[in-house]
């Protein structure tokens, strides 16, 4: 692994943001004194926590390119003008996403260099001057969060360098090597159940943000349905029902920032627009139309990216009068002519907002939504559906759908995954939905006759630019993306995932 731009927790010291998010300092040459003299006190490690969660923002900013991308629910604004995305961003849409990919590696840094700062703050904090009561609800967060950026990284790369302690030397970077999925699922496991044996129900309004007991036991009912150790699932989300939660009676509510961190949320990253912290975010910006303006945002200067656009497969996903639809996508804009432009766009991060580019939307990572069409996954693969009807209706009255009925085993599956795709279109679950419920042969099949109708039907344009021949083919072995080049040029010993060089 490179450790180059190690990113030294104790640069969090002055910069403490006043939810559960920060910015930090990054430090490429750390000095041992700092690390030493920090994390003495109660004050100290709650900073370098808060530094911890900031680094989610930086994180999930771009994980809708990795989890959306790749699959059936979005595709991009084509730009002929501009090739300088052509091997990076387009590469997740169109399968030709390589061990130099540039986003790649900065993915695998990023999530590293987090770790990083975990495993730092777990050791650090061990001896120092905090109340017991407090200090393991510290490591309860850093638990869940450790083994959140493991369950991405082996769902990206299959087997991962494990690392549980921090780094002392740099030349200890070199004796790790990857693990089996079984032993960092082992150890995803471990974090999550110590920290849902940790964590409070809830916090006080200056906790909001930070990770409780639903949000590790609805990751650790996530892991166990990826395994399809389902009667574990089973078990562990029903844990979750008496904590409180509950469906928003508006799917809309769930997204709006004035209703942020509701009843329905587990876990969602935090962040805060409006003002010049530093911590907002900008979604909308990267995902309208290209030649939108301000037609979307709101703001005439409007560059957007036109990416991670909802696909024609997607919009015809919803079943009439699904009231999830018109929250989730728009299927066009009105330009400033007062043309109506049929370019969709993801539309749940959408929101007003006083500044240009600082909106002020989370990011939704577990809400109950998820929870319970898991545990309806989960019923119907362990004794089928008779007992699972509920938690999926539960989802589907709220979306002014009728319930269903007199499903199968087979038929229910369909059903229920069908069901997650409306349902939490474009928060990042598309990609492992589709892995887990798919050998990557099957998820090859299924990509290739999604990409036969985007192709020979495109979502959005393309100003008469053919495709190239390598486009939109995709094998079996792209259901793992390849470790990056540069970890490998550092490390000689790491093995590179099949079918990559």
């Amino acid at each position: 692994m490179d450790m180059k731009p190690i990113i030294i927790i104790t640069g969090l010291i002055t910069c403490c943001w006043l939810l559960s998010c920060n910015k930090y300092l990054d430090k490429t040459d750390p000095t041992k004194v700092n690390a030493d003299n920090f994390y003495k006190d109660q004050k100290e490690a709650e900073q370098a926590l808060n530094g911890v969660y900031g680094q989610l923002q930086g994180i999930m900013n771009n994980q809708w390119m990795f989890n959306e991308l790749p699959t059936d629910n979005t595709t991009i604004d084509f730009n002929p003008d501009d090739r300088g995305q052509a091997d990076k961003i387009e590469a997740f849409e169109f399968y030709t996403v390589t061990a130099g990919s540039v986003n790649i590696r900065d993915m695998y840094t990023a999530y590293y260099n987090a770790l990083y700062n975990i495993n730092t703050t777990l050791e650090r904090m061990e001896p120092a001057s905090i109340p017991d009561s407090v200090k393991q609800e510290y490591q309860g967060q850093l638990q869940f969060l450790r083994a959140y950026y493991y369950f991405n990284l082996t769902q990206y790369f299959g087997d991962v360098i494990l690392i549980t302690k921090p780094i002392k030397q740099l030349s200890e970077a070199w004796e790790y090597l990857r693990e089996p999925q079984e032993k960092v699922y082992a150890q995803i496991e471990s974090d999550l159940k110590a920290a849902a044996a940790s964590l409070p129900e809830k916090y006080d309004a200056a906790g909001t943000g930070r990770a409780t007991k639903g949000a590790a036991l609805g990751l650790l009912g996530k892991v166990y349905l990826t395994r399809k150790n389902y009667p574990e699932a089973v078990t562990t989300l029903q844990q979750i029902l008496p904590l409180g939660y509950a469906l928003l009676p508006s799917y809309a509510d769930v997204f709006d920032p004035q209703k942020k961190n509701g009843l329905e949320s587990l876990f969602e990253v935090q962040y805060q627009g409006g003002n010049d912290l530093g911590e907002w975010s900008s979604f909308i910006y990267t995902f309208a139309p290209r030649l939108s303006a301000g037609a979307v945002t709101g703001f005439a200067q409007s560059r957007p990216g036109g990416w991670n656009t909802p696909t024609k497969d997607m919009i015809a996903a919803y079943e009439p009068n699904d009231k999830r639809k018109d929250v989730s996508l728009k299927e066009g804009y009105t330009n400033g002519a007062g043309a109506w432009v049929p370019v969709p766009y993801i539309n749940k991060y959408n929101h007003p907002h006083t500044i240009y580019t600082r909106t002020d939307d989370n990011w939704p990572v577990l809400r109950y939504a998820d929870v319970l069409l898991m545990l309806a996954e989960a019923i119907n693969e362990q004794s089928g559906p008779a007992n699972a009807y509920g938690y999926l209706n539960e989802v589907r009255e709220r979306a002014g759908l009728l319930p269903l009925s007199g499903l199968n085993q087979v038929t229910f599956r369909a059903a229920v995954l069908k069901e997650r795709r409306v349902e939490l279109a474009f928060e990042n679950h598309r990609w492992f939905d589709l892995k887990r419920t798919k050998t990557p042969e099957e998820l090859a099949l299924f990509l290739n006759a999604y990409a036969a109708r985007e192709k020979a039907d495109p979502t959005v344009g393309r100003q008469g630019i053919p495709y190239s021949n390598s486009d939109y083919i995709f094998s079996s072995f792209e259901a793992l993306y390849p470790i990056p080049t540069q970890e490998r040029l550092v490390n000689d010993q790491l093995t590179q995932n099949q079918g990559y060089h």
